[in-house]
């Protein structure tokens, strides 16, 4: 962990929600005038759209191995370098993967599930942020948690984010919802070996449970709004929580053991307000006063 230079992961699966926590922090960071330079952890895959599938036409076997959760698929020591020299330095390299959604980066004559050339990241930034897949993962030959300062992971009820993605990736990427669910299927292995630990090494979880029918994920449907569901917040340390504040500017909020927090699903960028901006303001002071 870094005081001088702090880094921020958001960490979660493919269709988890982490775009919407990124987006609540922009929206924080904006209003606190804190300059963060943003890194996506898509931008740390080995392989290139067509790379991949260049792969699976020649080697099938592989199919299996080479999923994007897999420590096998990314450049994970990548990763851990930028985190590391940022903690040290402030600096540090990274690049951007082109998602269909990337409009402005197609109209600079970019390719969908290409990259754009290693970059330095900007000067002077007050922290880092990264929103991916890995921001979080420890194995044998990685430790990518300890250079994070705060973790926060966004952990959907399953059924939940396997409808999100099927909806994310049918209508703004272009894939078959057979893809879709053909690519959650051969992730399994992986999500269960790599993803989900890292939700017991977060010092916050945002899960959003749904109180509509989801019981069939892959049958065609609307994914359920804000009203109708809840978020559970689980905090590692509860003891640095005021959650006497919390429940009384949240309405309709309640605990449902103590390190954790339930609120109404409408109320959840306000909660997410409340709670993180404390600690990325906590982050700053101990990097100004160091």
């Amino acid at each position: 962990m870094s005081r001088e230079y702090p880094i921020i992961a958001v960490t979660g699966s493919s269709g988890a929600g982490t775009t919407t926590v990124r987006r609540t922090f922009e929206r924080m960071l904006t209003r606190e005038d804190v300059h963060a330079a943003f890194v996506d952890g898509d931008a740390f895959h080995r392989y290139s759209r067509n790379e991949l599938a260049k792969i699976f036409r020649e080697e099938p076997e592989r199919a299996g191995e080479l999923s994007h959760f897999a420590v096998e698929a990314n450049l994970l020591d990548r990763l851990e370098e930028l985190f590391q020299e940022y903690g040290d330095s402030g600096t540090g390299t990274y690049r951007h993967y082109i998602h269909a959604e990337d409009k402005r980066m197609i109209e600079c004559g970019h390719q969908v599930g290409t990259f754009t050339d290693w970059q330095t990241l900007p000067c002077g930034t007050d922290l880092l942020f990264y929103e991916g897949l890995h921001g979080g993962l420890v194995t044998a030959e990685h430790d990518i948690a300890r250079h994070v300062d705060l973790l926060v992971g966004v952990a959907p009820t399953m059924n939940l984010e396997w409808i999100q993605k099927i909806d994310r990736d049918t209508k703004l990427r272009g894939y078959s919802q057979e893809a879709v669910i053909d690519t959650i299927l051969g992730r399994m292995h992986d999500y269960v070996r790599y993803i989900q630990p890292q939700f017991s090494r977060t010092h916050i979880n945002f899960q959003r449970v749904p109180t509509v029918d989801t019981s069939n994920p892959f049958e065609v449907q609307d994914i359920p709004t804000d009203a109708e569901s809840f978020v559970v917040i689980r905090f590692r340390d509860p003891s640095t929580v005021d959650f006497p504040y919390l429940l009384a500017m949240i309405q309709d909020s309640f605990m449902s053991r103590p390190h954790t927090l339930v609120v109404p699903g409408s109320r959840m960028p306000l909660a997410m307000e409340l709670i993180l901006a404390p600690l990325v303001r906590h982050l700053l002071a101990q990097r100004r006063f160091r």
